[in-house]
């Protein structure tokens, strides 16, 4: 709640309002407490104090009881009990609701949220992906193969059409990215075909969010809250705080330097802060301390929220400044500990032990502590936080719909368009190249059939030649022989004739003589014309 342009989040034990400064909130902050001690209420009246001064806020729906706060409050008992215990009427408290977008990578419930492949970056996505050191290597060379090849990767099937683009010619990539194992691409290929059996591919597309859409105002001036709605994605832990941290890193990407402010740009709550640092290599660790310090000078301030101060690294504690602690539990010497870590966090306050404090912290109690006007954390106070203006719950599905096509950014994301990306044109180079080589083994059936039917034709041909050679030659040889008898039978009848002749002129002897002299005589003839 607003007030003298401070926000009133809460009264100390003697009823004086403690103030969060709006010059301090993008030195950022933490929310801890364990299940059921009021950390809910205390972020809806936050973001409610934020959205009246004109502050966009984030916030992620893990429990599906954020959303309410676009809907005004309701009288009961219990509220008119805490009205009336902090005086709320004599300082404008009405009940009222504040301007909502809300989203869902999943397009379920609420408007569909989506980023590209690229966008997101291999380091990002190896997360997301469980993968290990050696794979997100991996996975960086083919980002990189992609990107020196002019290749976009907008959804799932773009990147697996590079993982398989990138298998096949390994040995053409080798010089250049060093040797890639088909074992760590097949890793990864599995990898990504969970994801998207998980669901997870919807998150991948375009149109690709525009940072600029959680940075408007709603009706009156009032700063516009984007709600995610994370029950389904928190089943999902890593999907989830890898999200929320590509969300925090788009912004300090994008958003200009601006220095300090009267007031925060952007006021971003990172629910169940705890999934972003499990498990976390080093190098996002370094990555994440270093977006979180840095992302202050953007304007934009970040407010962790989860059960036990612990969860977050000290590198990244040391840099929230604005703390609200919530109940904690010390069942086990662990517990203790952690307790203990989180009291020794705060400035004594020589009125009461911090400790003591935060183990018996009733539901709506808290140890808190701000920034000053000199930047310098007050001492710890016990505190009773103010009550929220919007409604407690869930929200109906006939309101959720209602407020989902209703946004004005509804129809700028609801449809989901695929432009000419990797997978396209690896598909288009593929099937040119299966072109290709058909045409390749075509030309060269078709050389070979040339060739053997001009080697059939020559052997034809020879044969034929052969064969009219062979016919001509006989025909010779016919002619020949007819023309011999013919020349015969004339030599036989001419000698006869002769030797007659001769017969009858020179007796019994001529006859001889002239039968001999005709044979010679024929055979002469013959010879001489016939040459046989």
């Amino acid at each position: 709640m607003l007030r003298e342009g401070k926000i009133w989040l809460a009264n100390n034990g003697e009823g004086m309002p403690l103030y969060l400064l709006p010059r301090m909130a993008n030195r950022h902050g933490l929310v801890a407490g364990a299940t059921g001690t009021g950390k809910t209420v205390t972020l809806k009246v936050m973001a409610e104090s934020f959205s009246e001064m004109g502050v966009p806020v984030f916030m992620a729906d893990v429990k599906g009881d954020i959303a309410s706060i676009m809907v005004p409050g309701s009288e009961s008992a219990d509220m008119n009990e805490r009205i009336q215990r902090f005086s709320l009427a004599e300082n404008g408290f009405s009940y009222q609701g504040y301007p909502v977008t809300l989203w869902d990578i999943y397009g379920e419930k609420g408007i569909q949220l989506r980023t590209t492949i690229s966008e997101m970056g291999p380091i990002l996505l190896a997360r997301i992906l469980e993968l290990n050191e050696l794979q997100t290597d991996v996975l960086s060379i083919i980002f990189k193969i992609a990107d020196d090849e002019g290749l976009l990767l907008i959804d799932t099937k773009d990147l697996k059409s590079m993982i398989n683009y990138v298998q096949e010619n390994s040995k053409e990539f080798a010089a250049d990215y060093g040797r890639i194992a088909p074992a760590t691409i097949g890793a990864i290929m599995r990898a990504l075909v969970a994801l998207e059996v998980a669901g997870g591919d919807r998150f991948f597309g375009e149109p690709a969010l525009n940072i600029s859409d959680f940075l408007c105002v709603g009706e009156g001036g009032k700063g516009m809250i984007s709600i995610l709605d994370s029950e389904s994605l928190i089943n999902s832990g890593r999907l989830y705080s890898t999200f929320l941290l590509w969300l925090l890193s788009e912004l300090f990407e994008t958003l200009p330097e601006v220095g300090d402010l009267d007031k925060p740009k952007l006021v971003f709550f990172f629910d169940e802060a705890h999934l972003l640092f499990k498990d976390t290599s080093k190098a996002l660790l370094d990555k994440i301390e270093q977006v979180v310090k840095l992302v202050r000078s953007k304007g934009v301030g970040v407010y962790f929220c989860t059960q036990n101060p612990r969860d977050i690294p000290d590198g990244v504690l040391s840099q929230l400044g604005n703390k609200v602690q919530h109940g904690l539990h010390a069942y086990t010497p662990a517990d203790q500990k952690a307790a203990k870590a989180a009291a020794e966090a705060f400035r004594v306050n020589p009125a009461f032990n911090t400790y003591d404090t935060i183990l018996n912290l009733g539901t709506g109690e808290a140890v808190v502590s701000f920034l000053g006007e000199d930047g310098v954390p007050t001492i710890c106070e016990k505190a009773y936080i103010l009550p929220p203006k919007s409604r407690f719950g869930a929200i109906t599905d006939a309101e959720r719909d209602a407020a989902v096509k209703g946004s004005l950014t509804y129809s700028r994301y609801a449809v989901a368009t695929d432009p000419d990306s990797a997978y396209e044109f690896l598909e288009r180079r593929g099937i040119e190249a299966e072109k290709a080589k058909q045409e390749a083994a075509q030309a060269a059936a078709d050389a070979k059939a040339k060739e053997a039917a001009e080697k059939q034709a020559a052997r034809e041909q020879a044969a034929a030649e052969k064969a009219a050679a062979k016919e001509a030659e006989a025909e010779r040889k016919r002619k020949a022989r007819a023309a011999k008898s013919v020349a015969s039978t004339v030599v036989g009848t001419v000698g006869r004739e002769v030797g007659k002749t001769a017969g009858s002129t020179f007796g019994s002897f001529g006859k001889t003589v002239g039968g001999n002299l005709g044979a010679s005589l024929g055979r002469g003839i013959l010879s001489t014309l016939f040459k046989i």
